[in-house]
């Protein structure tokens, strides 16, 4: 609804109001008519403000902070050239994207709020409950006033770190129970936001520019562990906040406070739901996916004052999506935008083979009830925890990354422990972490791995989510996971940038060309990437220059689940795939595809390449297809010299018949390279040779014909009349034309039948007789028809010219200055040098 023009506004009204909310109404560059138009946001909080001043207000009203704090305050942050904290730390683009994009989404909900009229809050002025929670809200506020009496301390007892993980574990499934039809009566909706940065990328420093947007209203940080509290408090006084930070306010606390900051944990939230004091303006729920079990989203809905604000790197990668609690994303950056944009550190990939056999092992969901699924870990632990293997493990460490700091994830606790032991035994400095270790002797572990004491931390999980060290590199998935949430955030542990960190490294223990429908999540299935080269950056900028921490492999595999997809990385990297990790029908495929493409500067390239096929069925495959597909002539007949040494029956038989169809000349040649093969070897059994040597011989008659005329002149009468001839008669002329060839010599006799062609099926039986009784040694009949083949002419070989001596003395003499020599005088020093 459009508010009515008031009395004008006064510079001195202006800087009153200033002073009195610690915002600024009038940013730099801006003409005062226009930001405080009639109606705008602006506007409405001035008005409000000088109200208050008026009545004699010495701070704004927990109401004014509620309403206009948050969004004058974004306003005044985007509003600077290079928006900043308050120790000059410039917020990255993307970090500004969640500022503006939050803002965005303010201004549409008031706008929204203005339409509908809507004007009370659903809290009172003590942030308790207001009267007309219904029935259902009642029950479950004293469901959670129950679980606070239960838990009355906030101290890191054992009981609490159980309680802890078991809401994690609720939250990491992604649904735990059934959720009542009243669960989706959300009024405060519109008042949650989210957004999804990538690990490493500076969600907390993006945390820090809503704290710096906020300076009247109270900010309350949750996060899911304790550790985190303390690390958020640390960011606080480094980003220069240290003056805000405060304890938790409850009931009617923290009124004549302007900008606390309280850094909590979800259970202390669940605990004291109902009981936190309205002087929060604002919610920052640190890796919002956490917040999605059923009790700590119950108590976010009940809480309708304050505006929700999370911020996740994985919110698209659970069951249940962030967007159930958090309806309004504001901001996107992901991983691969991270890395592109050089915002993190750039990820290389190493597959080592062979993998565990993972499809054996069970998976259960994280939680009963859960749709998100992960193996079965006593039975990881139970197939990894070997001794050979954990020693393996840290050699290849030893041997791949030695001197790099690194973190690995284990199946269990116990396997933490003897993979740590067996590179302690190698003289790597690892120690093994979890939730079973004492909380002081943990940070001092954790400080020496930043120190440099410890290169290598096992954990089973306990360091996936959490834990920020900018010195870690290698991540090294030795129990592998079939979910795409703890997968991504086991690598966030390696994107931060440091000094001297080239890239981060990520070690899965998966086949090379494992494919993304396998049940195991790797780098290139989170990532969508459709091909695997070893060692070589994934995503990310390519770093130039030295200090490349891993080899890179030359070949490639592709690895996405869609055949055109994998077709299409054999169109572009044909030459450069690995095809002895191919599957069968993949290795098939690339060589059909090379035997169409290869060109005769390619061929050895393309032969080295099949060197690992041992049963000669791929080779086979190849040189076939190269018969049949390739326009090149040269290389048919080289593929099928090739093809005649591999000896397979089956392969020489299909190319025999393939050059039936090839022009005259080639034919001829080919026909010549086969019987030149079964003449040297043998090729398939006594009977598959005479077939193919009497084929041959067909497809080469000219050549047998014109020897047979010329030894014999008959030859000719006698195929004249066997051709002319029909029915009967011509039975009698095959017979005739066998019985008048018995005298002459083997070679003629096996150039004539060559020759000779039969009509009827009386004809035909004659002729095979007589050619089966000459070929009764194939080797022998092949050689016969070889020498009716023309020799080929050698070219001659080209004398080279040998240079004659000369006697030093033999040189001319130079040149006249004129350009003349004498002629008698050169005439007489060459005679002398010849006498």
């Amino acid at each position: 609804m459009a508010q009515e023009a008031g009395p004008a506004i006064t510079g001195k009204q202006i800087k009153r109001a200033e002073a009195f909310t610690l915002e600024s109404f009038v940013h730099s560059g801006e003409q005062t008519e226009v930001a405080l138009a009639p109606g705008s946001p602006r506007y409405c909080a001035l008005q409000s403000a000088l109200k208050e001043l008026d009545q004699g207000a010495q701070l704004p009203s927990i109401k004014w902070r509620h309403d206009w704090s948050f969004l004058l305050g974004l306003e005044r942050v985007l509003s600077q050239q290079e928006p900043h904290l308050a120790d000059g730390t410039t917020l990255n683009p993307h970090q500004v994207d969640a500022l503006s994009g939050t803002l965005t989404a303010l201004l549409a909900a008031r706008i929204e709020i203005a339409e509908i009229e809507i004007t009370e809050p659903i809290f009172d002025t003590n942030g308790s409950l207001a009267q007309e929670i219904n029935t259902d809200d009642q029950q479950v506020a004293a469901e959670l006033a129950a679980l606070d009496q239960e838990h009355a301390s906030d101290q890191d007892s054992p009981d609490d770190q159980q309680i802890d993980q078991a809401e994690v574990n609720e939250i990491s499934a992604g649904t735990d129970q059934e959720v009542s039809p009243d669960a989706f009566d959300d009024p405060n909706a519109g008042k949650r936001f989210w957004f999804e940065h990538a690990t490493g990328s500076g969600k907390t420093v993006a945390a820090m520019g809503f704290v710096e947007a906020q300076r009247t209203g109270g900010i309350l940080i949750l996060t899911h562990r304790r550790n985190l509290v303390d690390q958020f408090n640390d960011e606080l006084r480094t980003r220069g906040y240290a003056d805000r930070i405060c304890g938790p306010l409850l009931d009617d606390q923290g009124a004549d406070l302007l900008g606390p900051v309280t850094v909590e944990t979800y259970q202390w939230f669940v605990r004291n739901a109902g009981k936190i004091s309205n002087a929060y303006t604002i919610v920052i729920c640190d890796e919002a996916h956490t917040a999605l079990g059923e009790k700590t989203s119950s108590a976010i809905r009940q809480w309708t004052g304050p505006i929700f604000i999370g911020m996740t790197a994985t919110g698209a990668l659970i069951a249940r999506h962030v967007t159930d609690l958090f309806p309004t994303q504001t901001s996107r950056f992901d991983l691969a935008q991270a890395a592109r944009q050089g915002v993190i550190s750039p990820l290389r990939c190493l597959r080592i083979p062979p993998g565990p056999g993972v499809r054996t092992i069970a998976k259960v969901p994280l939680r009963k009830g859960a749709v998100d699924l992960e193996f079965d870990q006593e039975m990881l632990a139970e197939l990894l925890d070997h001794t050979p293997f954990n020693m393996a493990i840290a050699d290849l460490y030893k041997a791949h990354f030695s001197g790099l700091p690194g973190v690995i994830y284990t199946a269990g606790v116990q396997h933490a422990k003897h993979v740590a032991q067996a590179f302690r035994s190698l003289g790597i400095k690892a120690e093994a972490v979890s939730g079973e270790t004492p909380k002081r002797q943990l940070a001092e572990t954790l400080a020496s791995y930043e120190a440099g004491q410890i290169d290598v931390l096992v954990n089973a999980q306990l360091l996936a989510e959490g834990w920020n060290s900018p010195r870690a590199t290698v991540c090294m998935h030795l129990a592998p996971t079939a979910s795409k949430r703890i997968y991504q955030q086991r690598v966030g542990r390696v994107t931060r940038r440091h000094s001297g960190k080239e890239a981060g490294v990520v070690v899965d223990f998966v086949h090379p060309a494992t494919s993304h429908d396998d049940p195991v999540v790797t780098l290139h299935s989170l990532l969508d990437r459709d091909l695997y080269r070893g060692g070589a950056v994934v995503i990310g900028p390519i770093p130039r220059g030295r200090g490349r921490q891993v080899k890179v492999e030359r070949r490639v595999l592709p690895i996405a689940a869609e055949q055109d997809r994998r077709q299409q990385v054999f169109e572009r990297q044909l030459w450069r795939i690995g095809v002895e990790n191919l599957n069968h029908s993949d290795q098939q495929a690339w060589a059909a595809l090379a035997g169409i493409r290869v060109t005769p500067s390619g061929w050895q390239r393309a032969r080295a390449m099949l060197q690992f096929d041992i049963s000669n069925q791929l080779k086979c495959h190849f040189l076939l297809t190269v018969m049949k597909d390739n326009h090149h002539p040269q290389l048919q007949i080289r593929a099928l010299q090739e093809l005649a040494v591999l000896k397979d029956p089956d392969g020489f038989d299909q190319a025999v018949k393939m050059i039936e169809d090839w022009p005259k000349d080639q034919r001829q040649q080919a026909a010549k390279v086969c019987l030149q093969a079964l003449a040297e070897k043998r090729i398939g059994d006594r009977g598959q040779a005479i077939s193919w040597i009497w084929q041959l011989a067909f497809y080469t008659s000219q050549v047998h014909e014109q020897y047979a005329f010329q030894r014999w002149p008959k030859t000719k009468r006698l195929l004249g009349m066997l051709v002319n001839s029909s029915n009967g008669a011509h039975a009698r002329n095959a017979r005739q034309l066998v019985q008048s060839i018995s005298g002459q010599d083997r070679r003629l006799q096996i150039a004539v039948l060559a020759c000779a062609r039969a009509h009827t099926p009386q004809a035909e039986q004659v002729l095979s007789s007589a050619r089966q009784r000459l070929a009764r040694k194939p080797n022998a009949c092949a050689r016969q028809l070889l020498n009716n083949f023309p020799k080929t002419k050698s070219r001659p070989r080209k004398r080279r010219r040998r240079p004659r001596h000369k006697d030093p003395s033999s040189n001319p003499k130079p040149l006249s200055a004129n350009g003349t020599g004498s002629s008698n005088k050169l005439q007489s020093t060459r005679s002398e040098a010849y006498n």
